[in-house]
């Protein structure tokens, strides 16, 4: 997720539980955490942007500059006509949960953009009504310098939090599964968390800094009154839900917190994202580090470390939801 400039609200008071790189101190609860799934020696071993698990199509073209975006167009490949592959079919959006501590929880994972977003310019620029005022449907996101799409990294980040959190009882629904031609819009995406009813959503995405910003942050909905945006009941449990994802994303990553927005606690609102202007339910984006840096772009490319992402992401959803 790439932005047009700093737009951010002035930081927000801090509890005194939680200071600069010290997250993961205030979110540990004994006997909460999630296991490691352990996927196939493809996909936890290294860097990998050609093979990572779930993720459809195929590596892209490198992106347009930070500000506007990549466009992560898939480089197909041709298939034999004398031996034709079949198609596999569609994934699920939706995974029931089963026995576990989240049974009759609800968990909304919003990839963020679409791998095919740059197809369809027309479509993703059409203005829709965040709440406070109009903004774009979608963008296509950034991309790493070798070509590796934000929205392929997302969705598969998705498919393992689905993963991982399904087998804690909860039932997980995608905004996307790669099932959508474009989008959705992100007013959409707000909508398809609240018809949930979701206990949590967890937007993803990787951001389109300049090269030696680093670090991952949460980015929390600001308080908000206007036109058709009402954040006030979602704010506090919005925050709550923020900090345990940030504190676990530390521990389980190792990565430190963004040094170029959120003075170092990882945590920044903002009141002009139409995915949360737009929420009735608690959530959060999450940046999980810059794609145009270098440092950054190779933790983002290996599917150990999506894996990694994957579960500190979703260790702080379960401690949420847990209390």
């Amino acid at each position: 997720m790439s932005y047009a400039g700093p737009d951010f609200d002035p930081p927000q008071p801090r509890r005194s539980r939680l200071r600069p790189l010290a997250l993961a101190l205030a979110v540990l609860v004994p006997g909460a955490l999630i296991g490691w799934v352990v996927y196939d020696a493809r996909d936890g071993s290294g860097t990998d942007p050609g093979s990572s698990a779930g993720a459809p199509g195929t590596s892209g073209t490198p992106g347009a500059d930070a500000k506007g975006g990549g466009d992560g167009r898939p480089s197909g490949s041709a298939t034999s006509a004398a031996s034709p592959k079949p198609a596999s079919p569609a994934p699920k959006s939706s995974a029931p949960g089963g026995p576990g501590p989240l049974r009759g929880m609800v968990v909304v994972i919003d990839p963020g953009h679409n791998t095919d977003n740059f197809r369809h310019t027309a479509e993703i620029n059409r203005k829709v009504d965040i709440g406070t005022n109009r903004k774009e449907c979608d963008t296509t996101g950034t991309s790493t310098n070798s070509g590796y799409s934000e929205a392929r990294f997302t969705l598969d980040v998705a498919h393992r939090m689905r993963t991982l959190l399904k087998r804690q009882g909860a039932t997980v629904k995608l905004t996307q599964d790669g099932d959508r031609a474009y989008g959705p819009c992100v007013d959409e995406r707000a909508r398809i968390g609240n018809k949930a009813h979701a206990d949590a959503v967890v937007s993803v995405h990787a951001d389109g800094a300049a090269a030696g910003d680093r670090g991952f942050h949460v980015i929390l909905p600001g308080s908000l009154d206007a036109g058709g945006a009402d954040t006030r009941s979602i704010v506090a449990p919005s925050r709550d839900l923020g900090e345990r994802v940030a504190g676990s994303f530390v521990r389980v990553t190792g990565s430190a917190p963004s040094n170029y927005v959120g003075d170092g606690t990882g945590l920044v609102t903002r009141k002009d994202l139409g995915g949360l202007n737009l929420s009735t339910v608690p959530k959060v984006f999450i940046e999980c580090g810059n794609m145009r840096d270098s440092k950054d772009a190779a933790l983002l490319t290996s599917g150990a470390w999506r894996q990694k992402a994957a579960q500190g992401i979703s260790e702080g959803i379960v401690s949420f939801l847990r209390g």
